[in-house]
């Protein structure tokens, strides 16, 4: 399928949701990775006027949760994220973030994924690791 397309269907599903609110965009999408973006100003900053780290992890687990659904066939199955890790290594007040989803392990019930967060220069934000769990349909 082609990426424009998938990038497309990905990010009409966050109408309403969290992904909205916090303005996460999928913007580039692989065999088994995926790129979001989320600006950073007032909305997810901590009083201290920096980007809250709960704001990370939420734009982490959005990406990775949708390149999860993205891996599997809807038809037979649905994701769930069952664990989520994030070690925060520099702070950021203005601009955007870029979070990359790149898979590391697909099995047969879990997906593990690591997310790297990082500002405009390419500079490391946070390194997340998330598990997603296949649950089947029945």
């Amino acid at each position: 399928m082609d990426s424009s397309i998938i990038l497309e269907k990905l990010n009409s599903l966050n109408k309403d949701t969290l992904m909205e609110t916090l303005n996460i965009r999928y913007t580039e999408v692989g065999e088994d990775y995926l790129v979001a973006t989320m600006p950073v100003d007032s909305r997810v900053h901590q009083p201290m006027g920096l980007l809250h780290g709960g704001a990370t992890v939420a734009l982490a687990e959005s990406v990775g949760s949708a390149a999860s659904h993205y891996l599997i066939d809807p038809s037979q199955g649905e994701v769930r994220g069952i664990e989520i890790s994030a070690n925060h290594l520099r702070s950021i007040r203005e601009g955007t973030v870029k979070a990359t989803a790149k898979l590391i392990h697909k099995g047969r019930t879990i997906l593990f994924w690591e997310i790297r967060v990082e500002d405009e220069k390419d500079r490391l934000i946070s390194v997340c690791k998330l598990t997603c769990m296949i649950l089947k349909r029945n």
